[in-house]
């Protein structure tokens, strides 16, 4: 092999090293930053690109992919001044590239900075129970504020998320009685409201027990009322035509012959009854004349009837 061809191949070889140099292949969702003698010239997007040997090179590689970045644990100092630990999740993308790549050194390092200043700032505005109820309004504040403050460096803020919130053990140990302490209160209301319910229950049953005894007890007496008046009315109809009928018997064809004997027999009966039970006696003047006996019975009988009349 002579010299010429040597040369030759040292050319070539110089040529394609060369060619190579200027190609330049950017991944999906990667952009490349393009300086020409120190001065920005180009982002180049996904896809082939052929760049200048020599005078252009890479100065930057970003990546348009939403990037998860770890905020580190600090502590706050809590508006009751309690010293408690905090971290989270910064989610954010490159939007501009251009700017990321000089508007800022370090675009990452900053968002975590503002993240953990501005997570101080809220802190320090709050009480410690506060702080646990309100963490949705602690994240919207802190996107709110590192989105405005990366605007420039081509940054888009997309959500943060409060991850701990670690308050010292000599709190947690006075956060666990208190927890405690109001579990046992509301058990103690709950089986206090327990026994007055029971209570009340207990008095409305004997409440309307007692209306009912009385209803029964006052049914009872009304029955037995109109029982006795019902009782009181037959006797008072069956008298009454007890009495009716005696008179329509008197009334009747030999009924004051029969009225004459029954007094005359029962005067009779009445007088022997008083004799077997009474060694002495008071025995009328006109005891033999039964005659004008059942003439003055007879007579009264008349009178009646007559005043009946």
């Amino acid at each position: 092999m002579n010299a010429g061809t040597i040369i030759f191949l040292g050319l070539a070889i110089l040529a394609l090293l060369l060619f190579l140099t200027t190609i330049r292949i950017v991944p999906q969702r990667s952009a490349y930053i393009v300086e020409r003698f120190g001065k920005y010239r180009a982002t180049l997007l996904a896809g082939f690109h052929v760049i200048i040997p020599f005078a252009d090179r890479i100065a930057y590689k970003h990546t348009l992919k939403e990037q998860v970045i770890d905020v580190a644990a600090q502590t706050c100092i809590t508006k009751d001044n309690i010293a408690v630990e905090v971290d989270g999740v910064l989610y954010l993308q490159l939007m501009d590239p251009q700017k990321a790549s000089y508007g800022i050194d370090n675009y990452r390092f900053a968002s975590i900075q503002l993240a953990q200043t501005t997570m101080r700032s809220i802190i320090g505005k709050m009480e410690l129970d506060r702080t646990f109820e309100e963490r949705e309004s602690m994240n919207s504040t802190i996107v709110e504020a590192v989105d405005n403050a990366s605007d420039p460096w081509g940054v888009k803020v997309t959500r943060y998320e409060v991850k701990n919130i670690t308050p010292p053990q000599s709190i947690k140990d006075a956060m666990e009685k208190q927890m405690r302490a109001e579990r046992e209160k509301r058990a103690n209301i709950a089986n206090s409201e327990g026994d007055m319910q029971a209570q009340i229950n207990r008095a409305e049953g004997e409440k309307r027990e007692l209306i009912a005894r009385s209803e029964g007890e006052k049914m009872r007496r009304i029955n037995e009322a109109e029982g006795s008046a019902a009782e009181i009315e037959a006797v008072a109809m069956a008298t009454a035509k007890g009495i009716r009928e005696i008179a329509m018997a008197i009334n009747a064809p030999g009924g004051q012959d029969a009225v004459n004997l029954r007094v005359a027999e029962q005067y009779i009966q009445e007088f022997g009854n008083l004799a077997k039970t009474n060694n002495t006696m008071i025995i009328p003047s006109n005891m033999a004349d039964l005659s004008s006996l059942i003439a003055t019975a007879t007579q009264v009988i008349k009178k009646t009837k007559g005043s009946e009349s």
